[in-house]
């Protein structure tokens, strides 16, 4: 018999298979056999674990190829902008290199002629995003990615 609720107070500890509250597995029965008869085979232990789990192992690994799928991924798409940049910056400097007068709009909306000390500041930062955009991709930024 299974019931929530303990047993009564007469019931012998061998009739109980199992106490309520606790976790571990069921109490054994005693069961007499008969001296001449032999005793029963032990019962089959269960297979032992190899250590490794193949529906596991297989996630792993497609995981991993998923993190290098994305990862390669984020690597072209950041080469793509820097090949970007780098065309951007060289096509503006050439601008500014030919002597072309160059406007620009201020903060009102009001078109200005770019004057010399703008015009050198100008090309300092198109230089200086030339030196990062168009040679070979930083290491710092290849190893994180």
């Amino acid at each position: 018999m299974f019931s929530d609720t303990a047993p009564a107070p007469g019931v012998p500890d061998k009739n109980i298979l199992k106490r309520p509250g606790l976790r571990s597995a069921p109490a054994t029965v005693e069961t007499e056999t008969p001296v001449g008869a032999p005793q029963a085979a032990a019962p089959l232990s269960p297979p032992k674990p190899s250590g490794r789990d193949a529906a596991l192992e297989a996630k792993k690994k497609q995981a991993e190829e998923a993190e290098l799928a994305k990862q390669k991924a984020e690597a072209e798409k950041m080469a793509k902008a820097r090949a970007e940049n780098c065309d951007r910056a060289r096509r503006a400097k050439a601008t500014l290199d030919s002597g072309v007068r160059v406007a620009t709009t201020n903060a009102k909306g009001e078109r200005e002629i770019m004057d010399d000390q703008a015009r050198a500041a100008e090309t300092q930062r198109l230089s200086e995003i030339i030196r990062t955009d168009c040679g070979p991709a930083p290491q710092a930024q290849t190893q994180a990615q």
